[in-house]
């Protein structure tokens, strides 16, 4: 006899095409659970034969929200393919644009993707979005929320020629530097933002981490993973977005390595699933063990929880008096609380916004100094922390500079087993509770929401439709029940 099964197709409010397929046992009960992605990604594929110096114009395009980490990711690897380490002005540049690219993104899942399920007071489905979020909040905010992001990627096209897609990273530097005018306006950018990010610790301690709502999930045993966590640290063990040592803490929150990011392929090894065409590292040194958590599984996560658990504090003043609350909060890290992503996302956009305020005012950031030359073309390895996680980019060019071989290991496939086991968790709940058929889609959803996955980083989708459904299934594999939204 078949299982019964519950399909949500496609899921909402995040980037990218994906389905959540839950299976049920013959009395009807959930049994397992799956974030299905079922559209192929070849970017590794074609990208074979091309110029190396083509690659960060090329793998950006992978992603309309997080181009910034595929671009930098792929000059980052390019950097050590060619042997060829910025000058400081060009690290300086690409760190400014880098956390200009956090705070917009972070802000769009606050308030866009994530924030409806607890900004929007009613929780009706056609109010959970920005629409709602501005009525909810007031029109003033709304037009807060939106003038940020617009200065955000301001910030980005004055350093990276585009706002969406920047093409100036290059082996060993930048194409283009800043002059004075626009250090000027990057300053009064780098203001504007910190002023809002203050205003937003405030809304959101008083409209979301306060409340019973937003607590009864943040403090539930039920929707915690105790898994490995993975991400960069500086020299003095900060949360950093654009480099550092790639470190990873067990499940109980000791250090279980920190390595140069030059050898961060060698730690994980790949896995495949028939359902899917997204891929499940994990540590190599652990082992696979099945979807499941704990100290004996290689599975791990990456994101801003992950950055808040191997990190012990933040780069930025404001960011670290937030910090401390968290960490007071939860009695110490790790945190393993799936919905303490939401706090901590908050946190990062933060430090975000006071960094790009920091970098904007540096002495020397107009330098003309801004490419080192290029030696003979290798392997490299490239690795950056995308708002979503750990971004890993390596390539193996030949001598003519032409690309063999690459492998990209984006943060939602890092994630997508625990993705899986968040989302089987949810379904449990929602369908054992005896919800509404709305609330039950909403439910599963918001078991997915805190990750902020990105599933056309994790694949690449020519086609995705824009209905969702939840069909569901009787153990003989007859369709019983339809739920349109």
């Amino acid at each position: 006899m078949t299982e019964s099964k519950i399909s949500i197709d496609p899921i909402t409010r995040l980037e990218g095409h994906g389905k959540i397929e839950i299976f049920l046992d013959d009395d009807g009960k959930p049994e397992d659970a799956v974030l299905q992605v079922p559209e192929l990604r070849g970017f590794e594929k074609f990208s074979q034969g091309r110029k190396a110096e083509e690659m960060p114009r090329i793998t950006e395009r992978i992603c309309g929200v997080c181009p910034e980490a595929h671009h930098f990711a792929s000059t980052k690897a390019l950097d050590g393919a060619f042997s060829a380490t910025p000058p400081q002005t060009a690290l300086d540049l690409r760190e400014l644009l880098y956390n200009s690219y956090i705070f917009a993104d972070h802000l769009l899942h606050l308030f866009y993707l994530g924030g409806p399920d607890f900004l929007v007071e009613d929780g009706k489905k056609a109010e959970r979005n920005i629409v709602g979020v501005i009525n909810s909040l007031g029109e003033e905010t709304g037009k807060k929320v939106i003038n940020a992001r617009r200065l955000g990627h301001e910030a980005i096209e004055i350093i990276g020629g585009h706002q969406i897609h920047p093409v100036t990273g290059v082996p060993g530097g930048l194409s283009q530097g800043i002059t004075s005018d626009e250090k000027e306006q990057l300053i009064s950018i780098g203001e504007s933002v910190v002023d809002f990010a203050r205003e937003t610790l405030d809304l959101f301690r008083e409209k979301v981490i306060n409340t019973e709502k937003f607590g009864s999930l943040l403090d539930n045993p039920e929707y915690s993973l105790n898994t490995y966590y993975m991400g960069l640290v500086d020299s003095q063990e900060n949360v950093s977005f654009y480099d550092g040592d790639l470190k990873i803490v067990d499940p109980g929150g000791e250090e279980f390595l920190k390595t140069s990011t030059s050898k961060a392929m060698e730690l994980l090894e790949e896995r495949v699933e028939p359902w899917t065409y997204v891929k499940f590292p994990y540590l190599k040194e652990v082992g696979w063990k099945d979807f499941r958590a704990g100290e004996n599984s290689g599975v791990f996560r990456v994101g801003p929880l992950a950055r808040l658990n191997v990190a012990e504090k933040m780069k930025t003043g404001l960011a670290q008096e937030e910090y401390e609350r968290y960490v007071n909060h939860f009695d110490g890290t790790p945190v393993h609380q799936t919905y303490a992503y939401h706090w901590a996302r908050l946190i990062e956009m933060v430090q975000a916004a006071e960094r790009i305020n920091e970098l904007a005012s540096k002495e020397g950031i107009t330098g003309n100094n801004l490419r080192s030359p290029v030696k003979e073309p290798g392997e490299g390895v490239g690795v950056i922390e995308a708002a979503r996680g750990t971004l890993i980019h390596g390539y193996s060019l030949d001598g003519e500079g032409l690309v063999e071989s690459s492998n990209m290991i984006v943060p939602t496939t890092s994630n997508s087993a625990a993705l899986s086991m968040s989302i089987k968790r949810a379904a449990l709940d929602s369908l054992e509770d005896g919800m509404s058929d709305e609330q039950v889609l909403n439910q599963v959803e918001m078991g997915f929401r805190p990750y902020d996955p990105c599933l056309a980083c994790a694949t690449h989708s020519v086609d995705g439709g824009l209905d969702i459904g939840l069909n569901v299934y009787n153990s003989e594999g007859e369709l019983i029940k339809e739920i349109e939204r």
